[in-house]
């Protein structure tokens, strides 16, 4: 589906009285849901969402509170980020170093790679992306944990 329908599907759940909006097109599948509040309240959110499927119950728990940070004396330094290529996410999406579960992640740090090798997945709409090094060298660094969201343009690799 495109961004353009996408847009359209959402001011039309945020002008009408509709509270929830499910569009399956193709392998494609749009879920766009009002908060609860902006339902009871008879209004249009300023700013509509579009919705994954849901997360376990477990997952949705309500972080505690955090305690107030206590005194510091001195800044610790922080640990110098490594140095390189970084090789940014081109789309929305999960995550993912190898195929499957049960298969071994593409790469791993020290893997050497060269242009054009695959690196990870990121799944996107049920979409399975290769994602490929745009840059020959060593992986010195993996900043995302396997199965976690990543944005557009977040860094995933750095390769020297």
């Amino acid at each position: 589906m495109d961004l353009r329908k996408l847009k359209t599907l959402i001011d039309l759940v945020a002008e009408s009285g509709i509270a929830e909006l499910e569009i399956t097109e193709g392998d494609g599948k749009v879920r766009i849901v009002k908060s609860p509040q902006q339902v009871a309240m008879g209004y249009a959110p300023m700013n509509p969402v579009a919705m994954a499927p849901e997360a376990p119950r477990a997952m949705q728990a309500a972080e505690p509170p955090a305690a107030p940070p206590a005194p510091v004396a001195a800044a610790p330094a922080e640990p110098a980020a490594p140095s390189g290529h970084v090789l940014k996410s081109p789309m929305v999406g999960t995550f993912y170093r190898s195929a499957n579960p049960n298969s071994s992640s593409f790469v791993e740090i020290g893997s050497q790679v060269k242009e054009g090798d695959t690196l990870c997945i990121v799944e996107a709409m049920k979409l399975m992306n290769e994602i490929e090094a745009d840059h020959a060298g060593t992986v010195k660094a993996i900043l995302v944990e396997n199965g976690q969201p990543v944005e557009y343009g977040q860094p995933l690799f750095i390769i020297e």
